[in-house]
């Protein structure tokens, strides 16, 4: 059975919001909209509206950003060999193909290579393999993206080996910092960079743009790779405000007015055929980027992406959608078995946790395996899996419940652990796995109340359908690029009246609702389950987003419908803005 959800309204400023009204014009709604991201005056909606390159930060602002620019013209000066290396997921692939692709261009390329590390034979981050790898081959400074900022052991171990290292992360800084020559993290302690956000490769881009002003190199030769940093935000789901907000919706004017040919491969073989939005770079692309590293090479996404040739470009897409489909296939068949082994456990549904191990399971998929869980059963969820000689899990977290700190207090059971709130990673032993599935129950069990493990929608505002005209929907679109403290605006529309809505192709529903003359369509996949016994009611309460559908050359909009209500009671008596 469909699991319910509560609906919770969002609340704003009424008295900011009808300010902003005033000045700007739109519909009140719209204003609310804004008003709840944090927009309230008219300079504000227009910074917003019209996100300017001109408003991004100059990088020197970033504490030891001319340390490391230094550092790399001195490596040029002196002709020594340069590492690029990175992680390897889409942050990480994307942030080494723009620093190693920018570097070719004001250095000789016969001194530079880039590193990725095998996900399965070197684990996460900076890998003794890769060290070795860069003392072997006489390499004097190594730029780590997206990792690092942790490395302490391997970056002294670097050092004393005569390699010189240029951290560049965005993850949280512990109590103790590398002894690298510079580090490039705006969370680090006495770092003024104003925006703290930037991901990976959005830290990479920086760096560039600063080695660029020092070289008096045009910013033709390095704004084109904003399609990669937009491809990073949308991929690593950070937030998607100030500066990234900027360098992601000029990153997707790149990505949809001239592309390059790596990315246009991938386009291609996604076979989107509208205009590109952060959602396709987050759903469509980044999954086939992603998949490289999952179930082979992700130095193969790097090639892809500092490759020139069209035709080459495809061959190395073509190798990623190999990947991806590989990617799929597994995904698909554990899920079903993870699925099938805590629906036959009688202790499963009254439990707060969902704890599944299986020796056969590709590791690279563990992560995706346990997304699908805990959106199917809404509790903290393990994927466990062999590797090598210990066991190695994936964790993904409800809202209320912090999985890492969980993990925290079972830290005398495992061999390793990291990550934050929702996601984390954690190895131990197999004699262990018991003890720590009974240990993360009880955690889960006294931390969460039987309210928590009901998921929450989040809508923006109650609606009614005539507000939901073309000229509202081209306001919400300016509202684009949508993610994390910018969400797709969610709206309740409540005592519809039910026109003819009906179940499709066993899964889906197609809407047909009315009210006060108003006609609309709508479409909710897999909520089949949840609409029957609902077939005959006369009215409904529908929360959704709205979009547009196109069908025969004819173009209207329509609401994508993420849950639906009969009773009148989900949303209580609010009164549309």
């Amino acid at each position: 059975m469909a699991k319910e959800k509560k609906w919770k309204l969002l609340g704003y400023s009424k008295n900011a919001a009808e300010a902003l009204q005033s000045s700007l014009g739109i519909h009140p709604v719209l204003c609310a909209l804004l008003v709840q991201r944090g927009v309230s005056s008219y300079q504000e909606a227009k910074d917003f509206f019209r996100p300017q390159l001109s408003s991004r930060h100059a990088p020197l602002l970033m504490k030891d950003m001319e340390k490391a620019v230094t550092r790399i013209m001195v490596a040029m000066e002196n002709r020594e060999k340069i590492m690029v290396y990175g992680d390897y997921d889409v942050d990480g692939t994307t942030a080494v193909a723009i620093v190693y692709d920018f570097l070719c261009k004001v250095y000789e390329p016969s001194l530079l290579e880039f590193y990725i590390p095998n996900r399965y034979l070197e684990g996460y981050g900076l890998s003794e393999k890769g060290i070795d790898y860069a003392k072997q081959h006489d390499f004097k400074l190594l730029i780590t993206l997206d990792c690092g900022i942790k490395s302490i052991a391997l970056i002294e171990r670097a050092k004393q080996d005569g390699i010189d290292t240029i951290v560049c992360d965005h993850h949280l800084p512990g109590k103790e910092l590398p002894a690298a020559v510079a580090i490039l993290n705006a969370k680090q302690t006495g770092c003024p960079y104003p925006y703290k956000e930037l991901c990976g490769c959005g830290v990479g881009f920086k760096l560039i743009e600063a080695l660029a002003h020092q070289l008096h190199v045009d910013s033709s030769q390095y704004m084109p790779y904003l399609e990669l940093v937009a491809t990073a935000i949308a991929a690593d789901i950070v937030p998607i405000t100030g500066e990234n907000r900027i360098l992601s919706y000029h990153g997707l004017q790149q990505v949809n007015l001239a592309p390059s040919v790596g990315i246009d491969a991938l386009i291609q073989l996604s076979r989107i055929d509208k205009k590109i939005n952060i959602g396709n770079l987050s759903f469509m692309i980044g999954p086939r980027i992603n998949a490289a590293g999952r179930m082979d090479d992700a130095k193969k996404a790097v090639a892809l992406f500092i490759e020139k040739d069209p035709e080459k470009a495809m061959a190395l897409a073509q190798l990623l959608q190999i990947d991806n489909s590989s990617r799929k296939e597994a995904d698909t068949q554990i899920t079903q078995e993870a699925m099938q082994m805590i629906e036959l456990d009688p202790m499963a549904a009254s439990a707060f946790s969902t704890v599944v191990y299986n020796e056969k399971w590709h590791k690279g998929v563990i992560g995706i395996v346990a997304s699908r869980l805990l959106d199917r059963f809404y509790r903290p969820t393990i994927v466990i899996t062999k590797s090598g000689d210990m066991l190695a899990g994936s964790a993904r977290s409800i809202t209320g419940f912090n999985i890492h700190d969980a993990l925290e207090q079972c830290s005398d059971l495992l061999l390793g652990y990291g990550g934050h709130y929702f996601a984390a990673g954690m190895t131990l032993l197999a004699e262990n796995l018991e003890a720590f599935k009974n240990r993360f129950e009880e955690i889960a069990a006294t931390e969460l109340t039987a309210d928590l493990l009901i998921p929450e929608i989040a809508v923006d505002a109650v609606v009614q359908l005539k507000d939901l005209t073309p000229s509202f929907f081209r306001i919400l679109e300016q509202m684009e690029p949508y993610g994390p403290e910018n969400p797709r605006p969610v709206f309740c529309v409540q005592h519809a009246m039910n026109t003819g809505s009906r179940i499709v192709k066993q899964e889906h529903v197609r809407f047909e609702i009315e009210q006060h003359g108003i006609r609309f369509n709508g479409i909710g996949f897999n909520l089949a389950e949840k609409f029957m016994g609902l077939e005959d009611a006369q009215h409904l309460d529908l929360v959704f987003t709205l979009e547009e559908n196109t069908y025969k050359d004819s173009t209207q909009l329509q609401l994508k419908v993420i849950d639906v209500d009969s009773t009148g009671k989900k949303m209580g008596p609010f009164l549309s803005a």
